[in-house]
């Protein structure tokens, strides 16, 4: 795992959730395989194991580059800015 620099801008606590799940699927009738909580404004999206990928049509549409897993058993961050763990 490296610091980039997408982490110093990060808002400090980390959001909370704007959800409990992805909003996205549940509209659309798909679900999600696991969560991804961004870092920036606390969006709950699908990862790319997901059908829809709405984790990443987050940062796509926002720009908001950090996410983390939101599972409770993991504690990784994803920057898609970096295309790298964080």
């Amino acid at each position: 795992m490296s610091e980039c620099l997408h982490l110093l801008e990060l808002p400090r606590p980390e959001p909370g959730p704007l959800s409990e799940t992805c909003v996205e699927c549940l509209a659309a009738g798909s679900h999600p395989v696991q969560l991804r909580l961004c870092l920036v404004c606390g969006h709950v999206g699908c990862c790319d194991s997901s059908p829809l990928k709405h984790a990443t049509a987050h940062f796509e549409d926002t720009g908001h580059p950090v996410m983390r897993s939101f599972d409770c058993d993991e504690s990784w961050r994803w920057c898609f800015a970096d295309g790298s763990i964080v």
